[in-house]
């Protein structure tokens, strides 16, 4: 999974966890705190490729 900085456009591959939401993510070039978008669980919502793993169940996969 990628995630993108909403700040610097840094990309970077990630594991995500596979049971749990991840609140906070820091920018691995900027070093800006992310936190998840209002209405999302998690960081990987807002700022990921791919939805995490828990929304992934309640929806189906990627939607």
């Amino acid at each position: 999974m990628c995630s993108t900085c909403p700040h610097c456009g840094h990309t970077q591959q990630e594991t995500m966890p596979t049971d749990d939401c991840q609140f906070y993510y820091e920018c691995s070039n900027c070093k800006a705190l992310l936190r998840p978008n209002p209405g999302h669980c998690c960081v990987f919502c807002s700022f990921g490729s791919v939805k995490c793993p828990p929304i992934q169940q309640q929806r189906g996969c990627c939607s």
